[in-house]
């Protein structure tokens, strides 16, 4: 899985030197490129075509160069989108002009993907045949590439209330990047790469869209399944179109992103692409002196969905495996992977529980991690993470120490375990 971040509010397009460090130093290797900081306004607070188009001919093609120059690549490219107030005398075939534009610059950086935003449209067609026209256009551009276009889900803003738009459905998505695809193999050809199928089109999940539109993220996740080749992580509060850092937007102590569904049907159909992050509203609210720290919590958390989301491909990765901690995070792992990837046994603190039996492990003192090879990993399933990998690594092991983390699992175990449930399970048994 690839991390990026977009460079909106991030980068100045002017002058970019310090925010590509920033990002840089923050220890992302890959951006978010969304063409639309390449808007330019005019007197009137509307869209000035002429600065736009020379941004896009000349300012961007060196922002690449610098972003390369820099060790940092451009995986994933967004078309612009032009926001409502700024459409006043932009006709559709504008947009769809840019569209094409950004396709090409897409193709010829060698982007990996390019996500378009469905448009509205005005014409006689229907929104569907407008859209499904405007990406057949753009295949003519890939053939012979690796490039995939990415369809993103998007609102309708009627009166300031944000309702499902084109491709927000995930039914409609899932149907409409199939026929996409149908008509692309068949007018040029599959595209086949390293002996697997490549699809021209696939999809990107914008989380603050899918939070907007009150969806249930584990099933968009799950009905689009391989479809989905990045997602988009901003936090909103349901209610306004804000691009925040994800678990930033708490109402009364509670997140109001169900980040918890999304994590799960990310898990669920095994995503491997592009994990995203979008914090432009963030990123402008903070003076440039703080940046570069909101850059490196921005970089964790990003880390953060990452781990969660590949934690089953992290079990996978160890030939054997133990745990330390005989409690309620013991007990989840063991229900949701115990069969699969069984651990040799786990062990605890508490002398009180040496020798006794937990979820059909047996309980062990933590020096019994000294007598194993130096490639079975000690998953740490307990919430003091950071104190027990410093005990871990005081008693002189070499093993791989990994944090195990029950938060978003697919069920839990209800019986929780505290001093007076364990002393009852001793005198039951």
């Amino acid at each position: 899985m690839n991390v990026g971040c977009s460079i909106k509010k991030v980068i100045d397009i002017e002058r970019p030197g310090q925010g590509i460090r920033d990002l840089k130093n923050a220890g992302f290797q890959s951006v978010f490129f969304d063409l639309s900081v390449a808007f330019a306004k005019n007197s009137n607070g509307q869209l000035d075509r002429d600065r736009t188009e020379k941004y896009l001919n000349d300012n961007i093609p060196t922002l690449f160069s610098k972003i390369n120059e820099c060790g940092m690549s451009v995986d994933v490219m967004k078309a612009p989108y032009i926001e409502q107030r700024l459409r006043k005398k932009v006709t559709p075939d504008y947009l769809k002009e840019l569209a094409l534009k950004s396709v090409e610059i897409g193709v010829r950086s060698h982007c990996k993907f390019l996500v378009i935003l469905p448009f509205d449209t005005d014409s006689s067609n229907s929104v569907y045949d407008y859209n499904k026209n405007v990406m057949l256009d753009a295949v003519e551009h890939l053939v012979g590439t690796n490039t995939m276009i990415l369809v993103e889900n998007r609102y309708k803003n009627i009166n300031g209330h944000f309702v499902r738009g084109f491709c927000s459905d995930e039914t409609e998505a899932v149907g409409f990047i199939d026929e996409l695809n149908r008509i692309a193999d068949d007018q040029y050809r599959k595209r086949i790469e390293n002996g697997e199928y490549l699809p021209y089109f696939g999809f990107c999940m914008n989380v603050g869209t899918c939070n907007l539109c009150a969806q249930n993220m584990y099933d968009f996740a799950v009905t689009l399944g391989k479809r989905i080749k990045a997602v988009v992580l901003r936090d909103c509060n349901g209610s306004q179109d804000t691009s925040m850092i994800p678990f930033t937007s708490v109402n009364v102590m509670a997140s109001q992103t169900d980040w918890l569904n999304l994590i799960r049907g990310l898990r669920a159909v095994h995503f491997d692409g592009e994990l995203l992050m979008d914090f432009a509203d963030t990123a402008s609210a903070f003076s440039p002196i703080l940046k570069p720290q909101v850059m490196s919590l921005a970089k964790a958390i990003a880390d953060y969905f990452k781990w969660q989301i590949e934690i089953e491909r992290l079990l996978d990765k160890y030939p054997s495996r133990v745990l330390f901690g005989a409690g309620n995070m013991c007990r989840n792992y063991m229900k949701n992977y115990g069969e699969k990837y069984p651990p040799l046994f786990t062990c605890d603190n508490n002398k009180n529980v040496w020798g006794q039996t937990f979820e059909g492990l047996e309980i062990k003192n933590p020096e019994s991690l000294k007598e194993l090879p130096d490639d079975t990993a000690i998953f740490i399933c307990n919430i003091y993470y950071r104190e027990i990998e410093e005990q871990l690594r005081s008693m002189g092991l070499n093993n791989p120490v990994e944090y195990f983390n029950d938060e978003y699992m697919p069920s839990f175990h209800f019986k929780r375990i505290d001093a007076v449930t364990r002393k009852l399970d001793k005198e039951e048994n």
